[in-house]
């Protein structure tokens, strides 16, 4: 239980130095009043999780207090203390909104356990709403689905750089929804109502670059018939999303910095120095760092882009996010497509979670869109699945991917997966065809987690 600080208010002060050196002993933070007015003002200028007040006191009585604590902070807890012949008031305390009353004279373990039973109550209310928060940022921020506890990680540091000034970097491979999460940041920001500007630099000709991003004045160059507005000046008081940042050109590179130190750009073609308001969100599915050290990327832009960043794993990774996904599409395509699928069969829903998804949740939309299209019954069969999928094996990927380590525990995978296939799952059998033991054989299934 994280350390919580108690306001005990009584007016006797041997009653309340009692009451706060015994909580004090059981590692609680305690503030002292010795009146309801003192405990409201210490209630304005301090953090107080928990009152522990009499509640017959001059001038300001246990209730009143009870009633101005609720006003400053409605998940502040109370304890009310009474005398044994006025119990009555007590339980008129309770439907006013105090936790839990004790009578006086106090007896210190009835004392531990009603704050330690009111304290766990008020920490399973909190995990409650965070966790409900939680779910409400996995499913609803931006659009975005997910319920993966790496997903999530990614989306809370989203929420809380959206309101800021800061420049974002994101990064994953092709198709993790960089672009989804740079537009949610913009729309959770004070900026959401300003233009959002993406430019793809992979798809641009790097001789139109500087042209796309900064704009042009007419003749700067050959085939410059016309003034042309660059993007950077179109997201004026708004979001710019560089994705492939990583293929800028480095004669371009030191424009961006200067724009990123100065809010400045200049037009090709003239010297004139426009100011502009942008906040810049960058992603790649390059290694920026590795691009650095070879002298591909600059390292003072890098780290001028890099002030956040934001990592989005691999669909591979995130696999209990595949059927919420898959839910999602079909609903969405199905209506698109004035079809009535109803879902994926057993074998089809097996087929899709064993597959690794190159391509991501691009690839995985693309899937499901074909199958909604091409399905002639309401459950999509395997069928009805691409071959790459349908035929698909995981460990094939696998041999092709990661570390030298990686690929040689999915290549010993795939070989001792076809030899208990071809030996009838007999373990004796596989072995010998390995030219292992069976006891070898026994630590490598166990080891791999196959059957």
């Amino acid at each position: 239980m994280p350390k919580y600080n108690i306001l005990v208010a009584d007016d006797e002060l041997s009653q309340r130095d009692a009451l706060a050196g015994f909580l004090t002993k059981k590692g609680f933070s305690v503030i002292t009043a010795q009146s309801g007015k003192e405990a409201v003002a210490v209630l304005k200028n301090k953090s107080v999780d928990l009152i522990l007040t009499d509640l017959r006191m001059p001038e300001m009585d246990g209730m009143e207090l009870l009633t101005a604590a609720k006003d400053i902070n409605p998940n502040i807890e109370v304890i009310v203390m009474t005398a044994y012949g006025s119990i009555e008031g007590a339980t008129g305390a309770m439907k006013q909104g105090a936790a839990d009353f004790i009578t006086k004279p106090v007896d210190i373990e009835q004392l531990e356990m009603t704050v330690n039973k009111v304290l766990e109550h008020k920490q399973l209310i909190a995990e409650n709403k965070r966790l409900k928060e939680l779910v409400n940022d996995r499913f609803r921020f931006g659009g975005i689905i997910s319920s993966g506890k790496s997903m999530a990680e990614a989306l809370s540091i989203a929420s809380r750089v959206a309101e800021s000034k800061a420049s974002v970097l994101i990064t994953g491979e092709s198709g993790t929804g960089k672009e989804l999460v740079a537009r949610a940041i913009h729309f959770a920001s004070t900026r959401e109502s300003k233009p959002f500007i993406a430019v793809n630099m992979a798809a641009l000709p790097e001789n139109l670059v500087e042209s796309e991003l900064f704009g042009h004045e007419k003749g700067a160059f050959t085939g410059a018939d016309k003034f042309r507005k660059g993007r950077f000046e179109s997201a004026h008081e708004g979001t710019i999303f560089i994705d492939e940042v990583g293929d800028v050109p480095l004669s371009t590179q030191v424009k961006l910095l200067r724009v990123l130190q100065e809010h400045t750009i200049e037009r090709i073609g003239s010297s004139e120095s426009i100011a502009v308001d942008v906040r810049i969100i960058a992603a790649t599915n390059k290694k920026l760092e590795e691009m650095v050290k070879t002298g591909m990327f600059r390292e003072d832009l890098f780290y001028r882009l890099n002030v956040v960043k934001i990592e989005l794993p691999p669909l591979r990774q995130r696999k209990t996010d595949i059927p919420l996904l898959i839910n999602h599409f079909i609903t969405h395509y199905s209506e698109i497509n004035n079809k009535s699928i109803k879902g994926l069969s057993n074998d089809s829903m097996d087929k899709l979670m064993k597959y690794p998804f190159p391509g991501n949740v691009r690839e995985l939309e693309n899937i499901i869109e074909q199958a909604v299209v091409l399905s002639r019954d309401e459950i999509i069969g395997v069928n009805d699945l691409p071959a790459s999928v349908a035929q698909s094996n995981d460990m094939d990927y696998n041999i092709k991917q990661g570390t030298f380590q990686q690929r040689v525990e999915a290549f010993e995978k795939k070989l001792i997966s076809e030899a208990l296939k071809n030996n009838n799952d007999i373990q004796t059998k596989a072995a010998e065809s390995l030219g292992m033991t069976e006891r070898h054989l026994r630590y490598k299934l166990k080891k791999y987690g196959l059957k």
